[in-house]
């Protein structure tokens, strides 16, 4: 064969390969089938029906809050439990007994709630004495109940009226001619009902909640009943507007927003809805964790004077002595230029992927480090979540050129390549998108089960993992970075906790952010924000530290103590499905499991000592 045939046959061969390089490409993203089955629990239809015929409820019964929702969802959830009593625990396997434990804990969970609503109720029933009249409305809609059209022209007309009665009590009284006496109506003014800040913002958002259910009852008979839309139409306009402006009268008069100021542009005071010590213990009750607030907040303290001594460290190796809040600033000043970002991000990305590929810490299958994507965050999402959001998605918080010079400056100083480092990993592998991906394939009817503790915990942990390794965040920039979000974590516990026990004030709490973590002004109060706006539970923002603290607890007993391997504690964690860390404890631990659940569980007597850099790994 002469040279150049050789080259040919060279070139074919490469030719070929490259042909087939998307396929092989493709099969190693595609697992081994057969290890793909794994124990299944019992109940695994019982879930999957439970959530099934909620969510149909939840669709039916639309009108949020109204009498007929209330009563058919308290019904529900007592038939559930009692007629999950019905089966015989003591003949299902732990993987059964498992999801029995979940699904009873998700039933109480939710009377709770309800009960906690109607006790909510109670407080707004003065200021929305015609809600139950709306929602009734939408209820008998549902129901295809026949209309009168003509009568409900007149109760849209009677509510629309009581609702401006009820708005003028809050307005000023009218005012003063200049050097003259007050303008007299001859009419006694009647005070408007009492109500706090806490309640007044409530009631506003049940105003924003009951005019959307109304728009839509009103859009299904509107111009498809010509004789509903000849009665209904001014009225229903009249109400409509009296919802309006009934909501911003409440909320400029009592909650004290300013004119122009709007909650979905996350503008205006922060007020959160806290839930007292009552509603703290029924929420730790369902995270199956047996301590009190108190103890919790005392268990963040101690974490917190670790990271301050920590950070003090890194400090002095930077040349500021034990001013650590001057090191940081130094760090936060490192942030990359105004379009760089997203390669910074990649790269992190990329650098936690090969160092857990290095380690085998976990097992992460090549679809889910093909698929993770990359956006960027709107400047009105970047008030209530001033840093990154990950998934499958990773959400970049950046500054945009319609910011301020002030935000634009906090932004990119709050989302610093040290910050970052640390926290990539926590959005993406093996953090949030890992979990997401294992949870979609994996027992994934135990998605009813998701539990901040679980998801967050769980992301927050790996931060703690690769600090006690040593060997991720070596320099004193990354080890500042790392250590700032531990400090946020530990804040978190301290500051939610306070303010649903109304020992603190979001402003408050804003404060305590600046001081102890040194937030940026404005990243404080986007998190504050984020943390007591209504989208997470109460407890979603302490979930972080303390789920981590669990998981960090039994890696301890589980691999310390030689039962299992790293890979084999992360994995069993990954697929067997989201639940509180309690009871992932009794799945890998085989707990005796019996109706009420597992042993109360004391995780935070059993922790490991923070492991100090340069300490032995």
């Amino acid at each position: 064969m002469n040279r150049l045939a050789a080259l040919l046959l060279m070139s074919l061969g490469a030719s070929l390969a490259a042909q087939d390089a998307p396929r092989a490409v493709a099969l190693t993203a595609v697992p081994r089938l057969q290890t793909l089955s794994n124990p299944a629990s019992e109940l695994v239809s019982v879930v999957e029906r439970f959530g099934l015929d909620e969510t149909a409820l939840r669709r039916r019964y639309d009108a949020a809050g109204s009498p007929a929702q209330r009563t058919r969802m308290r019904g529900f959830y007592e038939s559930w439990r009692q007629r999950l009593r019905e089966l015989d625990f003591e003949r299902l396997s732990q993987e059964g007994r498992v999801d029995y434990v979940l699904l009873d804990n998700h039933l109480q969970h939710e009377l709770a709630l309800l009960a906690r609503r109607d006790r909510q109720r109670v407080e707004t029933a003065p200021l929305l004495p015609f809600a139950d009249r709306l929602l009734a409305l939408q209820d008998a809609r549902r129901d295809m109940a026949a209309i009168d059209q003509a009568a409900l022209a007149r109760t849209l007309a009677d509510v629309a009226k009581e609702i401006d009665s009820l708005r003028v009590r809050f307005e000023p009284a009218p005012a003063r001619q200049a050097g003259g006496p007050a303008a007299d109506t001859g009419v006694r003014r009647v005070p408007p009902p009492k109500a706090s800040k806490t309640v007044a913002n409530r009631a506003a958002e049940n105003l924003d909640a009951l005019r959307r259910t109304m728009t839509a009852w009103y859009r299904f008979y509107d111009g498809y009943d010509p004789l509903f839309t000849w009665w209904a139409r001014d009225p229903y306009q009249k109400l409509d507007s009296a919802l309006v402006r009934y909501s911003r009268t409440l909320r400029q008069r009592v909650v004290g927003m300013r004119p122009g100021e709007s909650q979905e542009r996350n503008q205006g005071p922060i007020v959160g809805n806290p839930i007292g010590a009552e509603g703290l213990r029924e929420d730790l009750r369902h995270e199956m964790i047996p301590y009190t607030p108190e103890e919790l907040i005392t268990i963040a303290q101690r974490e917190y004077a670790f990271s301050l001594s920590e950070i003090k460290k890194a400090a002095r190796e930077m040349g500021f002595g034990d001013d650590w809040k001057a090191a940081m600033e130094k760090v936060k000043d490192t942030y990359v230029e105004p379009g760089e970002q997203p390669e910074m991000i990649r790269k992190l990305a990329m650098q936690a992927e090969e160092f857990f590929e290095q380690n085998d810490w976990v097992t992460v299958p090549p679809l889910a480090k093909e698929i993770w994507r990359m956006e960027m965050m709107s400047p009105e999402r970047q008030r209530v979540s001033p840093f990154f959001l990950g998934g499958e998605q990773i959400t970049v918080s950046y500054p945009t050129a319609a910011m301020t010079d002030e935000e634009k400056l906090m932004s990119m100083r709050g989302n610093n390549p040290h910050f970052s480092h640390a926290t990539v990993f926590h959005e993406l592998i093996p953090g949030h998108h890992l979990q997401q991906f294992m949870l979609a394939r994996y027992n994934s009817h135990r998605s009813l089960f998701r539990t901040p503790f679980w998801n967050e915990g769980q992301a927050l942990y790996w931060e703690m993992f690769l600090w006690d390794t040593g060997r991720f965040h070596v320099t004193p920039q990354d080890r500042i970075g790392a250590l700032f979000w531990r400090m946020h974590r530990s804040a978190r516990i301290i500051f939610s906790l306070s303010f649903h026990l109304e020992r603190m004030t979001p402003e408050q709490a804003i404060q305590f952010l600046v001081d102890t973590v040194n937030f940026e002004r404005a990243n404080a109060e986007g998190e504050v924000r984020r943390s007591f706006a209504g989208q997470y539970s109460p407890l979603y923002q302490a979930a972080y530290m303390l789920g981590g603290l669990q998981l960090r607890s039994l890696y301890r007993e589980l691999v310390d103590s030689g039962r299992m391997t790293a890979r084999e504690f992360h994995d069993a964690i990954l697929q067997g499905g989201a639940m509180p860390i309690t009871t992932v404890r009794a799945r890998l631990a085989t707990i005796p499991l019996t109706r009420n659940g597992a042993p109360p569980w004391r995780f935070a007597e059993q922790l490991p000592p923070p492991r100090p850099f340069g300490g032995a790994p």
